[in-house]
């Protein structure tokens, strides 16, 4: 990954760090081929539980590397290539964690600035400072979100998201959580973030992909949905991880389940 992307795994939690600091984690070429390959990484495990994204340094990330794009650096990407499922890679680097199998945690501090809010709101549960600085600035450089954003941002409140699009002005953390754009306002992100991946990891396994499978149908038609809830509960029931669940819960003692 080239040193842009480390990965570190714990237990089941998966400590995800964007580690180009020096940069406040700007994203250039290099950036979004260690992310897409972060992802694909991660999607092959099958004792992953969580994940939690962060960056090193003094920020989360401060979105495209300008300079890096300026001298030609994304000249020959094609951003109507779809090598990962629907997604292009630009887009891949942020719905792709959505994708993921298991909740993602995105704990995000200092900046969190253009191609970022889209990386960020490809994680289930978003972590920030108070301090944390946002924009989604792509229309002050002439284009717009295209790293998933639109299909990432539903619930975040509409009027308030398209005044941040179109302005393109900084907000802080409390009005991004104010309108659904973060999920808490926390002193150490990181470290809230990795204690709640730990409990998530501690559940059944089976339970969580298959919570995360129907968040990720609630778009659907209420009886396909419906059928869905029926058809996951029916699998998990008959599963090994369902009859320990039971027999902790019972014994009163934690239990122990298996990969998927």
């Amino acid at each position: 990954m080239d040193g842009r992307v480390t990965i570190a795994v714990t237990d089941g939690v998966a400590d995800v760090r964007l580690a180009r600091g020096e940069k406040l984690n700007a994203i250039d070429g290099k950036m979004f081929d260690a992310l897409a390959g972060a992802i694909d990484a991660l999607s092959s495990r099958a004792d992953l539980r969580a994940v939690v994204l962060s960056g090193e340094g003094e920020g989360f990330c401060s979105g495209l590397d300008m300079v890096a794009m300026a001298g030609g650096d994304l000249a020959g990407l094609d951003l109507s290539a779809r090598k990962h499922g629907p997604a292009n890679l630009v887009q891949q680097v942020a719905w792709g964690w959505r994708t993921l199998a298991v909740p993602v945690i995105a704990a995000v501090h200092g900046v969190v600035f253009g191609g970022a809010t889209q990386i960020m709101a490809g994680a289930d549960i978003r972590l920030a400072h108070p301090a944390t600085r946002f924009a989604i600035r792509e229309v002050h450089w002439g284009i717009v979100p295209d790293m998933g954003g639109f299909a990432l941002w539903r619930g975040v409140r509409e009027d308030v998201l398209r005044e941040w699009v179109y302005t393109a002005r900084e907000f802080d953390a409390a009005e991004a959580q104010s309108a659904g754009f973060v999920t808490r306002l926390v002193e150490d992100p990181r470290a809230e973030a990795l204690a709640l991946a730990r409990k998530i990891a501690g559940r059944s396994p089976d339970a969580v992909r298959s919570a995360k499978r129907l968040f990720g149908a609630m778009g659907a038609a209420p009886e396909e949905l419906l059928a869905m809830e029926s058809a996951e509960q029916v699998a998990l029931m008959q599963g090994a991880n369902f009859r320990e669940a039971v027999r902790a819960n019972m014994e009163r003692r934690r239990p122990v389940f298996r990969d998927v």
